[in-house]
């Protein structure tokens, strides 16, 4: 499985790492996408479109008070595109995206597909830090 990730997904991690009370997220974000076993394990959350094989994925993590992410799943391809993360709490705190902003992250994430313009996202070596490599 590889995970890649829009520019929207990578900005918004930079400004929320930059905050005291954000400094784990990445560390979050690690422990949910890169230590489960397969892609069919990131199937929960509340799907967004109704395709099997391409699920857009709504997921809490770390509960209530943690983050919302949003993502997609391509199961044929075995690969996860994340394309954006804010906090439930806090400073930079927002409730739900609105459907235009789901719809527009959507097309956004297929076009950024289409004309390879991702990063294809790693954890370091220490798992603590996301490491984003332009492809």
């Amino acid at each position: 499985m590889q995970i890649f990730c829009i520019e929207d997904f990578k900005e918004n991690i930079g400004r929320l790492t930059s905050k005291k009370s954000y400094r784990n997220i990445e560390e979050d974000v690690i422990e949910h996408f890169f230590n489960s076993k397969d892609i069919q394990d990131l199937r929960s959350g509340s799907r967004l479109n109704h395709c099997d094989d391409k699920p857009y994925i709504k997921k809490r993590l770390k509960g209530s008070g943690g983050y919302r992410i949003y993502y997609l799943l391509l199961l044929m391809d075995n690969n996860v595109y994340l394309m954006y993360i804010h906090p439930k709490t806090g400073s930079m705190r927002m409730d739900s995206l609105s459907k235009e902003d789901i719809s527009a992250l959507y097309q956004k994430v297929y076009h950024c597909i289409e004309n390879n313009d991702l990063y294809l996202v790693e954890p370091s070596e220490d798992k603590k830090q996301l490491i984003f490599t332009k492809t």
